[in-house]
């Protein structure tokens, strides 16, 4: 029941977090991505919102891979003073193929412009998976923190070097994977999905 499982990503870092924590729960089960297929192309990522992108990821990779685990995600960071902004644009914030020094560069200048006091973020996921008699199932997972007023760290990706997770004094970027995969917002959602997984 769980020896085939596809994540719908082509995101390195991403990938890397499912392996580490899926392969943990089960030890046979081989876990592939949307880049091994030699002719897969994604759809554009044009929901509204996390669900709404994550299930169009999952859906577009189930049209070619039935009878396996599937699972699409989208998750983003959430700016409270900002309007909770860059939110679903999270990936994107900077322009279509910017760089995630670019993403954290335009972050930081844009809660500069108007100095905010209210610094409270947080991480967000939303996942969406089929299980392999084509059942759909949702999880989502969150991390709060606040976000550092400069980068700071070189380990994960994404908005990691200026994110502060709750409790902490210093940026995800700066405590590493062993902390990221004990206590993301990936991480949450991917528990409460081992959780239904072996409930079966």
């Amino acid at each position: 029941m769980f020896n085939e499982f596809w994540v719908a990503t082509g995101n390195k870092g991403k990938l890397t977090e499912y392996k580490m924590l899926l392969e943990k729960e089960f030890p046979d089960m081989k876990i592939h991505h949307q880049g091994e297929l030699p002719t897969f192309s994604p759809r554009p990522e044009d929901g509204k919102t996390f669900e709404d992108n994550a299930r169009i990821k999952a859906r577009t990779l189930k049209a070619v891979k039935q009878g396996v685990w599937v699972l699409g995600e989208d998750s983003g960071l959430e700016v409270e003073g900002m309007n909770n902004l860059p939110g679903i644009h999270s990936a994107r914030y900077a322009g279509p193929k910017a760089s995630d020094s670019e993403n954290v560069a335009k972050l930081l200048k844009m809660m500069a412009l108007k100095p905010l006091k209210n610094r409270n973020a947080r991480f967000y996921c939303s996942t969406v998976v089929f299980t392999p008699s084509g059942e759909e199932w949702v999880v989502t997972g969150e991390m709060k923190g606040t976000i550092a007023l400069k980068p700071a760290g070189l380990h994960g990706f994404g908005y990691d070097p200026v994110f502060i997770p709750e409790g902490q004094t210093q940026t995800l970027a700066e405590l590493g994977a062993g902390y990221k995969n004990q206590h993301s917002h990936r991480a949450n959602a991917l528990r409460a999905l081992i959780e239904k997984m072996k409930a079966l």
